[in-house]
């Protein structure tokens, strides 16, 4: 774990600030995967340790939710030599689209860059339920902390407990502090 996290300050992933989380919460830290995920090297790196610890765990696809978990799908994939696809929203809600399909009975791994309250992650494994497959274990490069539980195999490779609070009870709003919003859900 020590080493996973100094990876990630190895290449200022971890930013310190006033900022609007994707699940709308609020925090002065924020976990900057595409800062490692730019780096192919580092990337198959932790890949690696899913494959790893995956290895007895039946899986026959990789799906992970736009925009964090296109490029871990991707590699998860790629080193487990499964397909891998990703599901996107459309009106709001989280959907396969591009023709991407998910046979019934198949078993998926699910794949994100950080969880804070696991939202993203449990739309993500509804889409796959919905196609009538089985979500076998959910992989995250980063967890923040909040006790989440999918009720499958949950593999963080790094967890970090971040405060972060409601924007009605957020003390850097309270000062005055601007915000930043670097996630993507709001992206048009």
């Amino acid at each position: 774990m020590t080493e996973i996290k100094k990876l990630f300050e190895g290449v200022d992933a971890l930013l310190s600030g006033h900022f609007r989380l994707t699940s709308g919460r609020h925090s002065d830290q924020y976990i900057q995967c595409a800062r490692v995920l730019e780096n192919p090297e580092i990337t198959q790196k932790l890949v690696r340790i899913w494959v790893e610890k995956l290895k007895d765990v039946p899986v026959d696809m990789v799906v992970g939710p736009a925009v964090g978990g296109i490029i871990l799908s991707y590699e998860l994939g790629r080193q487990l030599n499964k397909k891998a696809i990703f599901a996107e929203r459309e009106n709001g809600e989280l959907k396969l689209r591009r023709s991407f399909a998910i046979e019934p009975g198949s078993k998926v791994v699910v794949v994100e860059d950080v969880v804070t309250t696991g939202g993203s992650v449990l739309e993500t494994m509804e889409v796959v339920e919905k196609a009538r497959g089985k979500v076998q274990a959910v992989c995250s490069l980063v967890d923040r902390g909040s006790g989440f539980d999918p009720g499958v195999l949950y593999l963080p490779l790094l967890s970090i407990k971040v405060e972060s609070f409601l924007s009605e009870e957020c003390p850097y709003c309270r000062q005055g502090l601007p915000i930043t919003t670097p996630g993507s859900r709001k992206l048009k």
